[in-house]
């Protein structure tokens, strides 16, 4: 093994250094709590609440603490919620940089590069919110809000699946093709997986578009649709490529077993197959009951929960296959 690969996240065979393990738990509860905060912000659509602050923002009706509604007191406490992340995160920064200088911490795979991408996606992110305030939720924003949402956790999740927060995988696998190849499926998995997410984010947020297809499996009893309607469209695309990811993880975690694939790979993909039949599961309910917003929520929580599963397993798998 390369001097490159022996310093690199999860490569060595030495057990994971207590700093970058400490620095994993910490990004894995930054990343648990920001799928708190964006299923919380589901929660916030789900109840038309908005615009519970009015145009104003980082105030609230022109106030720090206002005079609460129930769809105040949503949107405010969301609000608060991701006031907090940024405590979190920071939390997060201040312990990389105070030990960057420890082996694994900088360069190609360390754990540098990711919480630097997922500071500029913060930073982002905290402009497009008050974007979306200003302007008035326009979906267009509002999707982006939340795929930028899922990106920054999977930052995080990234950093503690290479600090050792899932175990320091010193498995030496038995075969190199089959590594990379099992990595190349987790990451063409998580590839799909993004574009279901956003494709069920424009669905959620078009106007018309979650009622669009009723009916499941088939689309108003059709498997292609006949309207030339937009959002039919949206809501059709999302349920195809999420019968395409489910197909996709079936033969990944098939291909896993029959190889041998490591057990930490293996249990990643099957946990990623299982969320997602339960999310089609709860899809189904969600369109043949119209849209209770009970199961909106609980669509929107397993929906984050499956990315969640899909960005540790792409990257397992491809901490295994550097080491092949």
């Amino acid at each position: 093994m390369s001097s490159s690969l022996a310093s690199d996240v999860g490569t060595a065979p030495t057990p994971t250094p207590r700093e970058r393990r400490r620095l994993g738990m910490l990004a894995l509860f930054a990343s648990i709590y920001t799928y708190a905060l964006i299923v919380f912000g589901g929660i916030v659509r789900i109840t038309n609440s908005g615009m519970g602050c009015g145009p104003d923002w980082p105030r609230c009706n022109g106030q720090w603490i206002p005079q609460f509604t129930l769809e105040t007191l949503i949107e405010y406490t969301h609000r608060l919620l991701a006031a907090g992340i940024g405590v979190v995160v920071l939390g997060v920064f201040v312990y990389a940089i105070l030990h960057r200088s420890q082996p694994g911490f900088g360069g190609r795979g360390g754990l540098l590069r990711p919480l630097g991408l997922g500071g500029l996606l913060l930073v982002f992110q905290i402009v497009l919110g008050a974007v979306t305030v200003r302007l008035d939720l326009p979906p267009f924003v509002v999707v982006v809000h939340f795929i930028t949402a899922l990106l920054f956790m999977a930052t995080l999740l990234v950093t503690a699946v290479r600090a050792g927060a899932f175990g320091d995988g010193r498995a030496t696998p038995a075969d190199a093709d089959s590594a990379r190849s099992a990595a190349n499926m987790a990451v063409a998995a998580a590839v799909l997986g993004l574009l279901v997410v956003t494709f069920g984010a424009l669905t959620a947020n078009l106007p018309g578009a979650p009622l669009a297809c009723q009916g499941f499996p088939l689309c108003n009893g059709r498997l292609l649709p006949a309207a030339d309607v937009p959002p039919m469209h949206a809501h059709w695309g999302h349920r195809l490529l999420a019968f395409l990811l489910l197909m996709h993880i079936i033969g990944a975690v098939v291909v896993s077993r029959r190889r041998g694939g490591s057990s930490a790979n293996t249990r990643a993909a099957t946990l990623s197959l299982l969320l997602v039949l339960l999310q089609i599961c709860v899809a189904a309910a969600l369109v043949l009951l119209y849209l209770p917003p009970v199961l909106q929520s609980l669509h929107l929580a397993v929906g984050a929960a499956v990315w969640m599963s899909l960005v540790v397993w792409s990257a397992l798998a491809r901490r295994e296959s550097t080491r092949a």
